[in-house]
Parts: structure tokens; C-alpha cells; sequence
């Protein structure tokens, strides 16, 4: 029999386990849909399946996917969970058989040694396959109708080890730019490079080893180069078996990016150091002259991380700022530049999707003016002009809280910037969501229609725009 919950921080209020799968075939709207719209928002987030064995952290929670499917004016929602070995060995028990991110030290004697997988952090739509991502598996491919599970997916054998759950799209070719760590098991420091045609085909692969074992959540693509932001946030199966954190911020520890030109080798990477901090999601990057023109998402430490001594983390250091980094690609011995563009606490930046990896000038990310930044909860989107230092902004009411936006151009030849933004709100009093559609020209006249949800979408991660096929 299933038991309560316990009263952890990531285990109530909107972070808490949704616990039925369901469909609404018609919402009802408030304003407007564009009838340009016709595809589905995708959205994946933890929603854990059993109550933990331990200290749960929401990274390990079981992924479901949302799905949001606009046409004629019209929406349709969808959740489902993502039934991967670790969902179906636990359904079969009936308890939850893992430890937090797999720790060997709180498994289950019965799972030691099988693939933990949970497939919560990002949805993409790449060679005609809809495929759930996070960063510790190969992707795990559904059903893009029905969100039905398939099983994981390694590109017909050809992808050794782990993929990243932000591969990049390429703006000029459609081909997926990816990468993976722990190659060699979690904590190794094995990495690869991956590039995956449009049709999805695994057609190049190269691997490396980074300087130090660390989680690598995201990386950089522009039209030269691929980095690999290596950060201070250590991973150590040796130090979990002590009983030790599996994941500590350790800021003694400089920060590496490993800079390769994207036809390079192994033998190209170049490692440039930087200050230690810690980014997980860059909004963009661009090519200009002798740099890289990178705009980051910095935080001054691992957020919610603690030190490898079990040290609990400052509180004040768990806030991202948007800054803009220049990054030397040729000369390596110049340092990495790194300039403040605005003070508030944001997260899940994202641009329109046809200028990745080239020069942009908007970028869009969910943020706030008050505390909540601390506990990763935001109620606030924003607009930036690169090329103005402007900032938009629409804010939601009191106790509301708002996801990553995802941009949608009006039409494939529209003008950067000119489209739709589109993010789901948490409506608190509710305890229920609702899918807001802006004109992202117009974000502070608020939202251009509102199609309500009876039920709530759990806080999660990352998602995607899928155009109707």
C-alpha cells in the first residue's frame, strides 16, 4: 500500500506528486488563441511515483509529460508518466526501490547495479521521434500523440552511454547537437560529443575526459565551436558510499570550459578557466570575431547543493543573474569576461529557436523581484533586448507562479522575436494551472488568451514547441 508523502520541502505545495494521469479534451479559453498556433506545448517535470527512501531532491523524481495540444482555436491536455525500468520495477513493488539519484548507500539490495532512469527533465520532437531526456540515460522515446512509453532509444546501438537533456538544434540544419558524462559509470569523467542528423541518425561521435567529474546539465553550440562548461559541482559515488553527498559544490575548484571547434577532435579541446560558479541553462551563443559571445543563467555556487563535507548550503548563492560571457577561442590565455546585464533572480532562459548558436538579440526567461528565486519557484516573465538593455516584463498575481517560456515564431519567415510566448501558470488559491498564450512583442499587456486546466501541472523543468505534422 502506498504511504504518505513526507512533509519535504520539493514534496508539497506545486512541487508535489501529481497523482493521476488524465485527459481534458477541450479546455476552456479566456480570450483568443492565434490561429497561427497549431502544434503542442510539451512539458516535462518529477513527479515521483512512491514516497522516497531518503532525502528526496526533485532532480530524481519520476518524469512525467504534459502536453498541451492547440488547434483551430482550440486545446486539448494530456499527462502522462514516462514508464522507464526504474518506473516499472518500482510499479511492480509497489514502493519506491531506489535511492535519490540511484545512491547505492539508501537501493534497494534487489536494484543495485540496474540503470536509473527517470527521464524528467526536457521533451524534444527530433527525426520524427518525441523523445524524453535527462542527462544520467540515452533518451527515452514516446508516443507524440498519445504520450504512450516506447523504451529508450540509443539510435540503433550507436550511442554509447548517456545523452544530455539540452541537445541543441541546429538553426541552419536541423541537426541535434548533443552530448554526455559519465561515460565511464556516474562519476566518471568521460564525456562525448554527439552530432545527430536531421533525419536522426547518430553520425558522429567524440569522447573526451573532462578535467574533474562534475554534473554537466547544459552546454554551448554556435556556428564554430561546441563548449563544455565544466563547473565545481562534483559528483562521487565513493563519497555517497561513506555517506557523503552524491552531488557537492566544491568551490575550491576552478571553472573549465572545454572549447572544440565543431568538426575538432578530442585533441582540440582547449580547457580555459574561469572563476567558480555554476550555470545551468545558457540562454544563447554566438561567434564574434576572436570570442564567444555567451549569455548565462550564473549562479555563485551549486543551488541547493551541499559542500562535500555535508555543509548546508548558503541560501543567498542559490539565485541565477543573466550576465553576458566572453569567451577567448583564440587566444586561450586572455581570461573569460563576464558582465552583470540585470540584478533580478531568473531561470529557463530561451530565445527563438531558429537564431541557436547565432547572433540574437531577444531572450526570454521566467524571474522574480521577491524571494522566491531562493526556492526555485518564479512569478515573473521577461523580455530582454540584447541590443537595447531593455527589459518587458508581465507579472502574475500575488501567489501565482509562472514555468520556462517557450517561443513560437508567428511563421517560419517572421521577423526574430515576432511570435507567441507560451508558459503555464500555477494558480495557487486553486491549487490548479492554466497554459498562457502572449504575443511575445506585447509581453506586459499580459496574456492574449488563458485555457484553464481543472487540475495543476506540477513545478518541473524544461519543454518544447512541437509543430503539427
Amino acid at each position: 500500500m502506498t504511504q504518505p508523502y513526507p512533509n519535504q520541502r520539493f514534496l508539497r505545495g506545486n512541487f508535489a506528486p501529481l497523482r493521476t494521469e488524465c485527459d481534458a479534451p477541450d479546455l476552456v479559453i479566456t480570450g483568443e488563441l492565434p490561429r497561427e498556433l497549431n502544434g503542442s506545448l510539451l512539458r516535462n517535470g518529477p513527479n515521483p511515483l512512491y514516497p522516497p527512501r531518503d532525502n528526496y531532491h526533485m532532480f530524481s523524481g519520476d518524469g512525467m509529460v504534459h502536453a498541451f495540444h492547440i488547434e483551430n482555436g482550440r486545446v486539448r491536455y494530456r499527462n502522462r508518466w514516462v514508464r522507464t525500468a526504474k518506473f516499472e520495477r518500482e510499479w511492480a513493488a509497489g514502493q519506491a526501490l531506489y535511492g535519490t539519484f540511484g545512491n547505492p548507500a539508501t537501493s534497494d539490495p534487489s536494484v543495485r547495479g540496474t540503470p536509473y532512469n527517470v527521464a524528467n527533465t526536457n521533451v524534444l520532437f527530433h527525426g520524427g521521434r518525441l523523445l524524453a531526456l535527462e542527462e544520467f540515460n540515452p533518451p527515452f522515446e514516446l508516443d507524440p500523440v498519445t504520450l504512450a512509453s516506447r523504451g529508450s532509444h540509443d539510435y540503433g546501438g550507436a550511442l554509447r552511454g548517456p545523452m544530455s537533456a539540452h541537445p541543441k538544434v541546429d538553426a541552419e540544419t536541423g541537426a541535434l547537437h548533443a552530448f554526455g558524462y559519465g561515460l565511464g559509470g556516474f562519476g566518471s569523467r568521460r564525456m562525448a560529443y554527439h552530432h545527430i542528423d536531421a533525419a536522426g541518425r547518430l553520425t558522429r561521435s567524440v569522447e573526451f575526459d573532462a578535467p574533474y567529474a562534475a554534473m554537466v546539465h547544459d552546454f554551448i553550440v554556435t556556428r564554430a565551436h561546441i563548449v563544455f562548461p565544466v563547473f565545481p559541482l562534483t559528483i562521487s559515488p565513493e563519497r555517497a558510499r561513506r555517506g557523503g553527498p552524491m552531488l557537492a559544490w566544491e568551490p575550491q575548484l576552478p571553472s573549465l570550459l572545454g572549447v572544440m571547434p565543431r568538426d575538432g577532435a578530442a585533441s582540440d579541446i582547449v580547457w580555459i578557466e574561469a572563476e567558480a560558479c555554476c550555470v545551468f541553462h545558457p540562454l544563447n551563443a554566438y561567434d564574434d570575431d576572436d570570442v564567444l559571445v555567451a549569455d548565462m543563467l550564473r549562479y555563485d555556487a551549486g543551488p541547493g547543493f551541499p559542500g562535500a563535507d555535508g555543509s548546508a548550503p548558503d541560501p543567498a548563492l542559490a539565485v541565477a543573474r543573466l550576465e553576458r560571457w566572453r569567451i577567448p577561442v583564440t587566444n586561450t590565455g586572455r581570461a573569460v569576461a563576464m558582465e552583470r546585464l540585470d540584478e533580478q533572480a531568473s531561470e529557463y532562459p530561451r530565445l527563438d529557436e531558429r537564431y541557436a548558436g547565432l547572433r540574437h538579440r531577444f531572450g526570454y526567461f521566467a524571474t522574480t523581484r521577491g524571494e522566491q528565486g531562493r526556492a526555485a519557484v518564479f512569478d515573473e516573465l521577461a523580455r530582454y533586448d540584447f541590443v537595447r538593455g531593455h527589459k518587458a516584463l508581465y507579472r502574475l498575481p500575488a501567489g501565482d507562479f509562472i514555468s520556462e517560456p517557450v517561443f513560437v515564431p508567428r511563421a517560419s519567415d517572421a521577423p526574430e522575436g515576432q511570435g507567441f510566448l507560451l508558459a503555464v501558470a500555477y494558480r495557487a488559491a486553486q491549487a490548479r494551472s492554466d497554459l498562457l498564450v502572449f504575443d511575445a512583442e506585447q509581453l506586459s499587456a499580459g496574456p492574449l488568451a488563458t485555457a484553464h486546466l481543472e487540475t495543476r501541472v506540477p513545478f518541473g523543468f524544461h519543454g518544447n514547441w512541437m509543430p503539427a505534422r
